[in-house]
């Protein structure tokens, strides 16, 4: 139970990025991932922006369905797929844009990956 409820904690997260990263200001973008708010205004970036929300959206929204399409073992295999796709995303972040990634994104996704575990 408690491993299913940090699972959706992380997807809910990962909907709550896509939101900041598609509909977000500019302003609140630069704060959030420690830019410059000159750079979040660029026509380029916030295109850039969206099309990172989009993957953020999808990796929430496929752990959420899956609890709904799969259960037992599969469902505990595909949740461990996601939050590997999730860490491996947040390093990635947290070498490239801010090293507070790994704090809000990775640590919640190991927890939830080492709980899907026991």
């Amino acid at each position: 139970m408690l491993a299913t409820t940090i699972v959706i904690l992380v997807a809910i997260e990962h909907l709550g990025i896509m939101a900041l990263e598609i509909w977000g200001t500019p302003v609140q973008q630069a704060k959030a991932f420690d830019l410059p708010l000159a750079f979040t205004k660029q026509r380029e970036a916030r295109v850039s922006f969206a099309n990172q929300g989009i993957y953020n959206g999808m990796l929430g929204a496929a752990m959420i369905a899956s609890y709904w399409l799969f259960s037992g073992a599969t469902l505990v295999l595909v949740w461990q797929l996601l939050l590997v796709f999730v860490m491996v995303v947040a390093l990635f972040g947290a070498f490239t844009a801010t090293k507070k990634i790994i704090f809000l994104q990775f640590a919640p996704a190991l927890l939830a990956f080492v709980l899907t575990l026991i």
